[in-house]
């Protein structure tokens, strides 16, 4: 079964044709992040417009590279929630009226559902019920993945994201957007332990995160150097701060997957790309005899693929929209 996916929520427009939810036949990307970068974030209505000014041609593309035309697909897949509202709506509104016109069934997909699904595609083994840390710049969550479309939050963050919290001290030390790309590159050359840095603790709930006073913590020693008029080795900033949201993250994770007998673990999103965070959890599943996975880097940012071989899943569970289907902003991992 050949699925279509369009994916739209952020600053990335892409489609992807999967088969049979693992082997992918096409996956096409266009980004908007040089532009994005004049300005260290992403501007949503930038984003929605080069969506809308790209989407077809990346389709076609995408039908193109995997020989297939679109009687051939089976189903349309699309992120519709959560992210920026007008990004998901170019990307929602195109997919249904492609449905529509070639008469195949729509399936609505969840953004972080996909990036878990990226896993599927890069390792065939990989099947449910697994524990997953999903981690991006807009969300941190774990998550016990009971099978394809049944999951459960078991801890979340309180505040900012994981990536977030990477972004935005990489913005405090000068370096370009994406942050977490550059501080990753930077931080393999410094110091883990230059610097002291807090190790935020949720008291009520041990599995959940808090990223914010780590940030501000990381934030506050630079503007108070900068103020004494102290130069920072970038590179022992980039590798502390580094180790202390990666602390955070697996500390957690490896508690929740003890305490839910668990012995299976994934990772996934755009922060499961950072060099630290899969080799720390690599070492820690080999250290308690944990199965580790982790997507392919190609699979950590947002593309179609995850798009598509979640929508399968989807598709056989009878998760179909209507053509009203309408994007979502913000919705959680374990609607039913």
């Amino acid at each position: 079964m050949k699925i279509l996916g369009i994916e739209s929520s952020c600053d990335e427009t892409a489609a992807s044709v999967v088969e049979d939810g693992r082997v992918v036949l096409s996956n096409v990307i266009t980004s908007s992040v040089e532009e994005q970068k004049l300005y260290g974030g992403v501007v949503p209505e930038i984003a929605s417009r080069r969506h809308a000014e790209c989407i077809s041609q990346v389709v076609k593309k995408a039908l193109d590279d995997a020989n297939v035309t679109i009687d051939e697909i089976e189903a349309v897949g699309v992120t519709h929630a959560p992210g920026l509202i007008g990004a998901l709506l170019v990307g929602v509104n195109f997919a249904k009226g492609l449905a529509y016109a070639s008469e195949k069934p729509l399936v609505p997909t969840h953004h972080l559902r996909s990036h878990i699904a990226s896993n599927y595609i890069t390792d065939t083994e990989l099947k449910p019920p697994f524990l997953c840390l999903v981690v991006s710049g807009g969300h941190s969550h774990i998550v016990r993945v009971n099978s394809y479309t049944n999951m459960e939050i078991v801890g979340r963050t309180r505040d900012d994201a994981a990536g977030e919290a990477f972004d935005k001290a990489a913005r405090t030390m000068g370096m370009p957007y994406p942050g977490g790309i550059s501080m990753d590159i930077e931080a393999e050359k410094g110091d883990p332990f230059a610097f002291t840095l807090p190790r935020p603790v949720v008291n009520d709930s041990p599995y959940d995160f808090s990223f914010s006073g780590l940030k501000t913590a990381i934030i506050n020693t630079i503007h108070n150097a900068q103020q004494k008029g102290i130069e920072l080795p970038k590179e022992d900033l980039c590798a502390s701060f580094r180790y202390a949201v990666v602390d955070c993250l697996v500390t957690n994770f490896m508690k929740a997957a003890e305490d839910f007998k668990e012995d299976t673990l994934v990772i996934a999103g755009g922060v499961s790309a950072n060099s630290l965070l899969r080799r720390r959890l690599r070492d820690e599943c080999n250290k308690h005899g944990y199965k580790f996975f982790m997507p392919n880097k190609a699979y950590c940012g947002d593309n179609a693929a995850m798009v598509a071989s979640q929508a399968y899943y989807e598709y056989l569970d009878s998760n179909i929209a209507q053509y009203d289907l309408n994007a979502v902003a913000t919705l959680p991992i374990d609607y039913r």
